[in-house]
């Protein structure tokens, strides 16, 4: 499979549409406003994985993990699996492109119907419940969920599978296959995408290294490019700001070194802006750009839920389960016994009052976590487990198991016969987010203590009496932890409401603009989880999905680009890749304004009141034609802050530089050369110019040449308009310390490529001083 995202340095400064995260809400938008012709940027935090990237061991995995609670971090900042740790609460989510649907077991459902007659919905939902299922349909159509395809084509029928139609029979409850988003056999899919069968690894929720789980990695993003869109990985959204008619994008440049220095956020601009980043990305960054100045409902962060999750273990049962994932088996074409994350359920939502109704699934835990297993289930379910059956000859049988897995690991024994469930429930809803020292924090005040848990948690230990198992309930549900949640599914915080005194936005996703009656923002929209006003009591993914197809369609006619949904996909061609370079650099020193013929003059006279300063970071896809073709220009990006040009930091596009240039004029002279447009948070563009002069003159000053950057700055968007001013940079030793350790390859296949680019580019850069300064005549 090809990459989707393009490199940060091809990003422009203005786009009709920006899509903000990359999940089902995001993702929907991207797709369908790009086929409606529109110029769509999508912005997404995490990196991009391709099939086989995804971490297949607990060192690995371990290096994708985040954990934030408020402004403490621990861990990869911008990595796959993200736990955000709240008071009382606490949720896992994916970042990455993708969003969470790289890191969720795939299961599309629908809610039960009463879920949609609460008043909680706007009444342009409660009374167009048909719209709502043509959108449903749309999302399966590109989802393409079908239930596991148990005794067919080489799959068996699965253990844990057997003993949830055993638990079900037991508690005299609905069983059923779920629909799930899983391909189950090999072929170009129908937005181009070559597709391989699942093999029942298991590894669904730590990333399928197989192709076969249709995240939106695999539909609607690539959708979205075959119709024009360009997407931008490790790009985190911080806030948005109201400029006139159109809306300014502030963000960080992951992976970059930017954070180094200090460096400020960069900037880009909209007509129209999609925020998909999540439940908690949508309202942090709201959060942000309210306390920034930007008018929106009060009701921003409230009816935060964590849809009713609940999570258990059925514990050294005495039916076989081979519920722990194979990572090695998505790597090869054969089908194994574990199968996909969740493919049952028993459902109880119909038969029951619908606050007290859930949906309870089994689950396999992925691979990489596998060595960790029995220790942990053994000591839970020594701590808080609740054995389901008795007897001496029991008691014999699950010590002997437990044996097994202590000496033949997870894949035998206790573990082996360890059922995993997930509940889905209706909690109350009432959580809050908001902003501490900057950075999202989440309160919900005795939400373990809701009566909906101890049912969910009675109904689990009936399904694990009924495979005679202990029975060991979420580790934090517990008297000693204050009866503390996880959730998966956090949905809420921009919820939708008919007016702003009761949401955040209208029934498409429009924000409002104030903090009563239903005037709305143009151009802003959310469309993801953030906006489901309560919880949907099952998997949300094919709600959110339907929901954000039903906005998509609203919102394409209100801006009067109506689009269709045909496929005219053709497969896609093989990419060539070259392994490349890339650094940061700061400059800093002074420039004057009308100063327009002496760099020494324009640097002293800026001395008094015009100070200048880069962090430019300059990235080259294909470092061996970076420095074996003197032509070749190696783009940028970055940020440059000159108060006399404009009161906020402006950002640095359409920009390039050009390593060890020859002057045709002086044999003994080689230059460096940079450009960039500069957009300005006023509107205005600035055109900047600079080079640095590497020659072999009297005197030893290899340092002071190689560091000091002589500027000029245009009025315009080229050379070709007036000279503002001019002045000199320099790199300080401290910042240059700095710039070596931004310097990174890309685009290589593991460490020891890596290593060798670098080197690589070292050795030109450093054989290319001593030609200038050192080599005879």
């Amino acid at each position: 499979m090809n990459k989707l995202s393009k490199p940060l340095t091809d990003l422009k400064s203005h786009y009709e549409v920006v899509v903000i995260g990359s999940g089902y809400g995001a993702s929907i938008a991207a797709s369908r406003m790009s086929r409606a012709g529109k110029e769509v940027c999508v912005l997404e935090k995490g990196k991009e994985f391709l099939p086989g990237d995804f971490p297949t061991s607990l060192s690995k995995a371990a290096k994708e993990m985040q954990f934030n609670k408020g402004s403490k971090k621990i861990g990869n900042e911008n990595g796959l699996y993200e736990f955000v740790v709240g008071d009382e609460i606490s949720v896992f989510k994916g970042c990455g492109l993708g969003g969470t649907s790289l890191v969720n077991a795939n299961v599309s459902i629908k809610p039960e119907p009463r879920i949609f007659e609460d008043h909680a919905w706007p009444e342009a939902i409660r009374n167009d419940m048909s719209s709502l299922d043509d959108a449903y349909d749309r999302a399966k159509e590109m989802l393409q969920p079908n239930p596991y395809p148990e005794g067919k084509n080489g799959y068996p029928v699965l253990k844990k599978t057997e003993a949830m139609r055993k638990s079900a029979a037991a508690m005299n409850e609905e069983f059923r296959l779920l629909d799930i988003n899983v391909t189950f056999e090999t072929k170009d899919n129908q937005v181009g995408v070559h597709q391989k069968n699942c093999t029942n690894c298991g590894d669904c929720v730590t990333g399928c290294n197989r192709s076969a789980k249709n995240t939106t990695a695999m539909n609607y993003l690539p959708d979205a490019v075959n119709h024009g869109a360009e997407i931008f990985t490790e790009v985190g959204v911080d806030y948005i700001a109201k400029d006139g008619e159109e809306w300014i994008i502030y963000f960080k440049a992951y992976s970059t070194g930017r954070e180094k220095f200090d460096a400020p956020n960069l900037f880009i601009r909209a007509k129209n802006i999609f925020l998909g980043a999540g439940s908690l990305g949508s309202t942090e960054i709201l959060l942000r750009s309210k306390v920034k100045g930007l008018s929106i409902s009060d009701k921003l962060g409230e009816r935060f839920t964590g849809n009713g999750d609940v999570l258990g273990f059925g514990y050294n049962t005495d039916q076989k389960i081979h519920g722990i994932g194979k990572p090695d088996a998505a790597f090869n074409d054969e089908i194994t016994n574990v199968g996909p994350c969740i493919t049952s359920v028993i459902d109880m939502r119909s038969n029951y009052p619908l606050e007290d109704g859930m949906t309870l699934e089994e689950g396999t835990a992925p691979g990489p976590i596998r060595s960790i297993l029995f220790p942990s289930l053994v000591s839970m379910s020594r701590l808080i487990g609740k054995d389901t059956d008795r007897g001496v000859g029991d008691y014999f049988k699950e010590k002997w198991r437990e044996m097994l897995s202590s000496f033949g690991g997870p894949y035998r024994g206790a573990v082996d016969n360890t059922q995993i469930y997930l509940v889905m429930s209706n909690d109350d809803g009432d959580g809050e987010m908001s902003l501490k020292e900057d950075s999202l924090s989440i309160r919900w005040k005795d939400v373990g203590k809701q009566k909906i848990f101890k049912k969910v948690n009675g109904k689990l230990k009936a399904a694990t009496a009924a495979l005679g198992g202990n029975y060991v309930k979420n580790p934090s549900w517990t008297k000693a932890l204050d009866y503390d949640l996880v959730t998966v599914h956090p949905l809420g915080g921009c919820i939708m409401a008919d007016d702003a005194s009761k949401g955040v936005v209208d029934h498409k996703g429009q924000v409002f603009a104030s903090t009563n009656g239903s005037d709305l923002h143009s151009g802003l929209y959310v469309m993801d989880g953030a906006v489901i006003p309560r919880p949907v009591g099952t998997n949300p993914l094919l709600t959110i999905s339907a929901l954000a197809e039903r906005s998509a369609k609203l919102i394409a006619a209100q801006l009067d680009s109506n689009f269709d949904y045909t496929f005219n996909a053709q497969p896609q061609q093989a990419q060539t890749s070259t392994q490349g370079v890339q650094f940061t650099e700061t400059m800093k020193g002074y420039f004057s304004l009308g100063e327009q013929n002496d760099y020494e003059a324009g640097f002293n006279k800026g001395k008094s009141d015009s100070p200048f300063e880069f962090t430019l970071t300059i990235r080259s896809e294909d470092a061996q034609t970076f420095v074996s073709d003197k032509d070749h220009q190696a783009p940028m990006i970055g940020s440059m802050v000159a108060p006399a040009l404009s009161k906020a930091p402006m950002t640095a596009q359409n920009a390039t530089f050009n390593l060890f240039v020859e002057d045709p004029t002086d044999p003994d002279m080689k230059k460096m050369k940079y450009e960039a447009k500069l957009s300005t948070v006023e509107g205005k563009t600035y055109f900047f110019e600079g080079f640095k002069s590497v020659k072999n003159d009297k005197g030893f000053d290899v340092w002071k040449d190689t560091t000091t950057l002589f500027i000029t700055i245009y009025d315009g968007d080229s050379k070709a308009g007036p000279v503002l001013g001019k002045g000199k940079l320099i790199i300080e030793v401290a910042d240059f310390a700095k710039q070596i350790t931004t310097m990174k390859a890309i685009n290589t296949p593991d460490d020891g490529h890596a290593l060798k680019a670098v080197a690589a580019f070292g050795k030109f850069f450093a054989g290319n001083v001593f030609d200038t300064y050192f080599k005879p005549n």
